[in-house]
């Protein structure tokens, strides 16, 4: 270990130094060095992650520089993302448990449900909502947590993504959720929502054999979706509007399968939501809409299952 290291900022910029250096990958939920430093040092330390800087200069035991460096070293050398090794995400304001049961929380749908679905949902009114594909949960819980009124379903395929859900929701006393362990629809027979939100894999084949190493550490269940990233998404948008009240809306994303989407279904009117830093592959489409193109989408969607 450096002797020069002795403060909370040195360690801090030492890690960005080494991540760099070291060739790692970012993007779960941290997408620079410095933040997954930060993030890092500040969990070895037992500190808020919004420690005010006047703390910066505050200097560590030797047993809080060797619990940093081993968090380092396991960090470049395993290439495991650094919410695995926290234990821990933030997804819109609120902390996850996160592990290697689901992917790390991520979604920019984050930033969808904080501004509480608008302008999309138009005021519409909303009792019931469903999170397909919940992984960690944190898309259903956050949005039970800002909308305390609504009844909020999620549902996995994978038990173990539904065992760490059940404990996040446990863990943010997200009273007005339930978990349904089911492969898309099929377990939710009668179910009827006026809102659905699904971030379902989407990565093509060739693009999740191609992914970095801290990928690895992932499901592959939650990343994988055919050759083209389609295969969950025409599922859903065939089935979607048996569980969709007269006025429901779906909100899905798709991330880079966008173009191939829209490849396949060029007449279907989605609407691609703008976020801060541009857009993000995630449409918006009215019920009606989907009834209104039903004939294709269920071709499409059947010769996946064929």
């Amino acid at each position: 270990m450096p002797a020069e290291l002795a403060t909370i900022i040195d360690f801090i910029r030492y890690g960005a130094s080494r991540f760099n250096a070291a060739g790692l990958s970012f993007g779960h939920s941290m997408d620079n060095a410095l933040d997954e430093s930060t993030q890092l040092v500040l969990h070895a330390l037992h500190l808020p992650h919004d420690l005010g800087p006047a703390y910066g200069q505050a200097r560590l035991t030797a047993e809080e520089r060797q619990d940093v460096m081993a968090l380092f070293t396991r960090r470049i050398h395993e290439r495991i993302p650094a919410c695995y090794l926290t234990g821990e995400a933030w997804f819109a304001g609120l902390n996850f448990k996160s592990d290697a049961r689901a992917l790390v929380p991520r979604s920019p749908i984050a930033e969808l449900i904080e501004a509480g679905f608008e302008p999309w949902l138009g005021g519409r009114e909303v009792s019931r909502a469903l999170d397909m594909c919940t992984g960690s949960g944190c898309i259903a819980i956050a949005t039970a947590h800002y909308h305390p009124h609504w009844q909020v379903d999620g549902v996995d395929l994978s038990e173990d993504a539904l065992a760490l859900a059940r404990e996040n929701v446990e863990r943010l006393h997200a009273d007005n959720v339930r978990l349904v362990h089911s492969d898309l629809f099929h377990n939710l027979d009668g179910e009827v929502y006026d809102l659905i939100v699904t971030n379902p894999p989407y990565v093509t084949h060739a693009e999740t054999d191609a992914l970095p190493a801290e990928y690895r550490h992932e499901p592959e269940l939650g990343l994988r979706a055919g050759d083209d990233g389609l295969d969950l998404a025409l599922e859903i948008l065939r089935d979607a509007p048996r569980h969709l009240s007269e006025h429901g809306l779906l909100i899905c994303e798709v991330g880079e399968s966008e173009h191939a989407l829209v490849k396949l279904l060029p007449e279907v009117p989605f609407n691609w939501v703008e976020f801060k830093v541009g857009q993000m592959g995630i449409f918006v489409l009215e019920r009606e809409d989907m009834l209104a193109h039903h004939a294709r989408i269920k071709a499409l969607a059947d010769a996946r299952r064929a």
